[in-house]
């Protein structure tokens, strides 16, 4: 197994997150943490266990991969060993 990734988060993940635990407060506390365990370990996803996904067309920077937990949206880029979340959504109960 390879070392742990550093995941880091961006200063508009940052504002994101705040204002979507102002209104779902335990719930992003929950996937927050369920995030930075699974990118720490597989951000790759090459365990096949998570529902991740590597956009195509995306440029570095813009969130490259996107991780869902239940309706929770997370995009993030993979730099080395370092893990950079830089947006964060909640997908609206009436999309499906």
């Amino acid at each position: 197994m390879s070392a742990p990734f550093d995941v880091r988060t961006t200063s508009r993940f940052d504002r994101l997150l705040k204002k979507l635990a102002g209104s779902h407060p335990r719930e992003a506390s929950q996937m927050f943490a369920a995030t930075i365990a699974i990118l720490k370990s597989d951000p790759y996803n090459r365990t096949r266990r998570h529902d991740i996904k590597k956009l195509e067309g995306i440029p570095t920077g813009d969130g490259q991969y996107r991780l869902k937990l239940r309706r929770w949206r997370f995009r993030y880029d993979i730099l080395d060993q370092v893990v950079l979340l830089g947006s964060c959504g909640l997908r609206r109960e009436d999309t499906y």
